[in-house]
């Protein structure tokens, strides 16, 4: 290889600077089945994993923690990788002599998986939680067993249920506690015992990491000495008291990321809670077995889950649109979906809905010390503010607060319903000044690096139809176009505006508008842009039905450009994106 292996940082890892450390990126990427452009299906766009996480240009992400990555970048099978692989074959086999009683069938699927390590091992590229998944796979695959700890997340949510109606739950809550924050003013009062309320509900929710179905009672939860350690507030938790405040803006939508079952219980108290204060939560369950996590299904096998989530909005969709999102949020306060996975946190691996959700959330709650080394020690940042809290082996508890990069902006429905309202404002001036409104859409981001060069075609030629057209108030998107915005948000605002009612003539770019907008200003058609129009955006394609949407309702609607027709040959709308997806017919 040319280049060094031996990188200080995981932020040393650029692509798209050497083609030696690109092939090998590449290789990570797809031996871990983790590449887009090879399995679009499966794996997350880059733009929706900055959803996410936050990568500046020619960063690279991997999920996992830093040494991991850094490790597996190396040559050879160093001593600590190896001891990670082994533990995750242990568990496969632990997992197959435990809950396969069929001796035959698991000898054959283990020898199986033992050819999977073996090549693993060889050539150790493959992130070991990965490894450990297609062992999962294999398992569930060969031996028609689909969810072997169902039974043990039942006996455990069972057993937490019994202990949240208990007496000593509710004294251990509701103790009463002699400093709970100043006394100055009611208001102040009640915001500091409501977050001494989530406090000590945080706390106690973590008590259960380390226990089993033996020990899960209230016995349990006396023993622990949990009143001495929740007598007070904490300086610990000081970042949620300041993340949930009134100062703080009010409403905040919230993500939370719970553990293991069992645990469950008590995280459904402190979403309560949080809903109690007027907060709005998404809570995500894993989309199928991963041991004792609790999963998106378990409600349909589990009376006390599904009594637990009672008045909870299950919402099974796994693509949502970011309309049909806040549309949910809006309507429900507490929603409940699938991460998408069967791992331990795999943003490459999510569903759509999820990256959304992380995208219009304020604050991520992410509870478990398996989340620490993903989400708190990675040196990549992440687009949200995030808490991770557990408790160790030894039973202490952490809460670790990780703010979000300062350079990563997050544009609030508020805020893009403010453009879209002005923007509207300006229409219906125009309207009753007797001028007709014109809505141009053309191509901005939708051939890949020309987002600056789309702009200028565009304004340019605006300029030109405003000093030809007369008493004509014509839009333009690219003179509204805002850094860091990105296709969601844009498409949330531009369909507010343009379902508005006020619009008389609705454009589309042609071919000869951006041949016209070279010649005015100088240039030669450039090969990128010959035979483009608005029929090549994935932007416009999505216009182009709601146009046709709005004309069932204003028949006097005008809709100029290329024919309807040429526009549905593309797919969907992509997630996030501003480069285009294929057309349909390449691809048949």
């Amino acid at each position: 290889m040319a280049f060094n292996r031996h990188f200080h940082s995981v932020l040393d890892v650029k692509y798209g600077d050497d083609a030696s450390l690109d092939a090998l990126l590449l290789h990570f990427m797809t031996e871990n089945n983790l590449e887009y452009t090879i399995d679009p299906t499966k794996n997350a766009s880059m733009e929706q994993l900055k959803f996410m996480v936050a990568l500046q240009p020619g960063e690279f992400y991997a999920p996992c923690s830093d040494w991991m990555f850094l490790m597996l970048l190396k040559e050879g099978l160093p001593r600590l990788l190896l001891h990670e692989y082994i533990l995750q074959w242990r568990a496969f086999i632990r997992l197959s002599r435990e809950y396969c009683p069929d001796r035959s069938v698991s000898s054959r699927f283990i020898q199986l998986a033992r050819h999977k390590f073996r090549m693993a091992l060889a050539s150790p590229i493959v992130i070991p939680s990965r490894l450990l998944k297609r062992f999962m796979t294999i398992f569930m695959t060969q031996s028609g067993i689909d969810d072997p700890y169902r039974q043990v997340r039942r006996d455990l949510n069972r057993q937490a249920t019994q202990v949240v109606r208990s007496e000593t739950f509710d004294s251990v809550i509701n103790a009463y506690a002699e400093n709970c924050g100043p006394c100055d003013r009611i208001d102040t009062k009640r915001f500091s015992l409501d977050m001494l309320e989530v406090e000590r509900l945080m706390r106690v929710a973590t008590l259960c990491d380390n226990w089993d179905v033996g020990t899960f009672d209230a016995e349990a939860l006396k023993s622990t000495g949990v009143t001495e350690e929740l007598a007070g507030s904490s300086e610990l938790f000081a970042p949620v008291y300041e993340a949930l405040s009134q100062a703080g803006g009010g409403e905040k939508r919230i993500l939370y990321i719970p553990s293991r079952a069992g645990g469950i219980i008590f995280d459904l108290q402190v979403v309560r809670s949080l809903l109690r204060l007027g907060h709005r939560v998404v809570m995500a369950l894993k989309e199928g077995f991963f041991f004792d996590h609790s999963t998106f299904w378990d409600r349909d096998f589990d009376p006390a889950l599904a009594g637990a989530f009672e008045g909870a909005k299950f919402v099974n969709e796994d693509r949502l649109t970011k309309n049909e999102l806040l549309d949910i949020m809006g309507k429900h306060r507490f929603v409940v979906i699938s991460e998408g996975t069967r791992e331990r946190f795999n943003p490459y691996r999510c569903s759509v809905t999820f990256a959304r959700a992380w995208k219009e959330c304020d604050l991520i709650l992410a509870r478990g010390s398996e989340l620490y080394n993903r989400l708190i020690q990675c040196s990549h940042g992440f687009t949200r503010d995030i808490v991770n809290f557990f408790r160790d082996e030894a039973g202490t508890f952490h809460l670790y607060h990780r703010p979000k990069p300062e350079w990563v902006r997050k544009f609030s429905e508020r805020y893009i319903n403010g453009k879209a309202d002005e923007i509207i404002t300006e229409m219906r001036r125009a309207r009753r000044e007797g001028k007709t409104v014109m809505f141009y859409s053309g191509i901005i981001g939708s051939v890949p690096g020309q987002t600056k060069a789309a702009i200028e075609i565009m304004t340019t030629f605006v300029a030109h139809l405003r000093s030809q057209l007369d008493d004509v108030y014509i839009i333009n998107p690219g003179e509204h176009f805002e850094e860091g915005m990105d296709g969601d948000d844009l498409m949330f605002m531009w369909e507010k505006v343009q379902r508005s009612g006020y619009i008389n003539v609705w454009r589309f770019q042609t071919h000869f508008d951006i041949e016209k907008s070279f010649a005015l200003m100088g240039r030669k058609v450039p090969p990128v842009w010959t035979g483009k129009d608005a029929t090549y955006s994935t932007g416009c394609t999505k216009e182009m039905h709601i146009a046709l949407d709005v004309l069932k309702t204003s028949p006097e609607l005008q809709i100029i450009g290329p024919s309807a027709e040429k526009f549905f040959r593309r797919r969907e709308y992509g997630v996030g994106k501003f480069c285009d997806v294929a057309v349909d017919s390449c691809t048949n």
